[in-house]
């Protein structure tokens, strides 16, 4: 599950996508089968190859582990995801290619990688889970050097992920019907810190499969407490859960072009007060937490001077819940009220919306509805 982030920023390092690493790995391995270097190399020498990213920029991975025959390649490669929270960042990600008489590029599932079972996806039932942009992208690589050795046949590309049926249940590919391993993933190829496109991917992912599943009714949550605090409130099946993390704004600007009947978002109440002020990125990196905001709701919810000097000075956005608390001063509510408002002004007119806020405990402190 997704983590409650921290309230501090710090300097953020970027990455390469599985879909990058899966067509690099492409490329070493059909440099073994069209150009006949394998006599120049050891099995376990690393090589550096070059791949184009979807928007054109060049980038070199390195490609750690080889093995071939005159049948098929299988070539590896570590990801680095740079400083993104992503579990597959250092997982050994491979690619066994095969020569076909078939023409075009057919995909399979190899250990690690996941199978799609669910209606609601970009893949229909029954496909592995590596995703269009990815696909493409190997394809593309694979024509280009068919085109440069002349080779007239198709290719067979089975995509596997060490440990990946493991690392799998930390993301929400078990609620998307995704089964056995990863997804393979990426639009741009480059891993942003927290812009998370993988992650976000995840979201509109889990929100499409929601309603081709017939649920009408879903939580949007920022971490495990407030989802646990939505399961326990409402007792919802696991589809309907929708774990954004942060990513508040990528779940309301998908929700502008859907149809559902009830949105209940529930975070964290620091979290929560970014987002009453507009903030549609609830990270430390793109939002912070604002103690004069916070002073002057409660000043309007009836705080004295002393009360919202205090808040003022306050170390965390808990502190200054916990200040109002013991005054009798409902912060939290009249956090929830204005925060449903800035989702109502994004989302469809007819939706319904309700917000949540938990405390680090994961209790419920407050709520609009």
């Amino acid at each position: 599950m997704w983590a409650e982030s921290a309230e501090q920023a710090k300097p953020l390092r970027s990455g390469l996508t599985t879909g990058s690493c899966a067509t690099a790995c492409c490329v070493a391995a059909a440099q073994h089968l069209l150009g006949d270097c394998s006599a120049e190399l050891s099995p376990l020498e690393p090589i550096t190859v070059e791949i184009t990213l979807p928007k054109g920029k060049n980038v070199s991975l390195v490609i750690c582990e080889q093995e071939w025959s005159e049948k098929n390649a299988t070539s590896s490669t570590i990801k680095d995801a740079g400083d993104d929270p992503d579990v597959t960042h250092g997982a050994k990600v491979s690619v066994k290619l095969a020569l076909t008489d078939s023409m075009g590029v057919a995909f399979r599932a190899g250990s690690g990688v996941g199978t799609v079972t669910r209606e609601g996806l970009a893949l229909a039932v029954g496909e592995p889970a590596i995703n269009p942009i990815p696909r493409k992208m190997m394809t593309e690589h694979l024509e280009k050097m068919a085109e440069q050795y002349k080779y007239v046949g198709g290719f067979e590309v089975t995509v596997s992920v060490a440990d990946g049926e493991n690392l799998a249940l930390k993301t929400m590919n078990p609620r998307l019907g995704i089964i056995g391993g990863l997804s393979i993933l990426g639009t741009t190829g480059i891993v942003r810190p927290f812009s998370c496109s993988a992650y976000i991917a995840s979201i509109h992912q889990g929100i499409d499969v929601a309603k081709a599943n017939g649920i009408t009714h879903i939580a949007a949550t920022t971490g495990n407490q407030s989802e646990a605090a939505m399961i326990q409130k409402y007792r919802f099946q696991e589809m309907a859960l929708i774990e954004m993390g942060d990513f508040v704004g990528a779940v309301l600007k998908y929700l502008k072009r859907q149809t559902l009947e009830k949105l209940s978002v529930c975070g964290g109440f620091g979290k929560l007060t970014k987002l009453a002020q507009g903030h549609m990125d609830l990270h430390s990196r793109a939002s912070t937490i604002d103690f004069e905001f916070l002073a002057q709701i409660a000043r309007e919810e009836g705080a004295n001077k002393a009360l919202a000097d205090k808040i003022l000075t306050a170390n965390t956005s808990i502190e200054a819940l916990n200040l109002c608390q013991l005054q009798g001063i409902d912060l939290a509510g009249k956090i929830c009220r204005i925060a449903q408002q800035q989702v109502i002004k994004v989302v469809p007119d007819e939706m319904i919306i309700e917000i949540w806020a938990v405390n680090r405990q994961g209790h419920i402190v407050g709520s609009a509805s």
